[in-house]
């Protein structure tokens, strides 16, 4: 097994909720390590560079908004196979199919609302990292 790094975004529907806590011990429970973290609220301009991939969806316009409608936390994550063990503790996307005692099972809101945001893959996880950090930012 290959140590590894992944982004995750804990959203504006769990931080409202005073969440962060409570979503970073799972995170540190399922062994990954936060090697940098930062409380930011998003522009327009970030949530639709971020989300660029999505903007022919019809969900597009309300997936920035949301981004932007209060604070998130963005971190770099970091353990042995980090992107696969991240995406086994979010969750399914969808709450409603999501695994019992996963962020997402345990938090999410909604479908659009489900707390967390996390790479897809290791590709995905480098220019996700790469568009909110600086190497000076990780602490690993």
């Amino acid at each position: 097994m290959a140590v590894e790094r992944t982004f995750s975004i804990i959203k504006p529907d769990a931080t409202r909720r005073n969440l962060t806590g409570k979503v970073n011990a799972k995170i540190e429970e399922a062994g990954l390590r936060i090697i940098a973290q930062k409380r930011v609220r998003l522009t327009p301009i970030q949530a639709e560079g971020f989300y660029a991939v999505h903007r022919e969806r019809p969900f597009y316009k309300d997936l920035c908004a949301f981004m932007c409608s209060g604070p998130v936390v963005l971190q770099i994550l970091e353990g042995e196979n980090a992107v696969a063990r991240y995406r086994e503790v979010m969750g399914a996307t969808n709450p409603a199919n999501a695994a019992p005692g996963t962020i997402r099972k345990e938090f999410a809101e909604s479908i659009e609302a489900n707390s967390v945001h996390g790479s897809d893959s290791a590709e995905n996880a480098e220019t996700e990292m790469a568009y909110f950090f600086e190497d000076r930012e990780i602490v690993g």
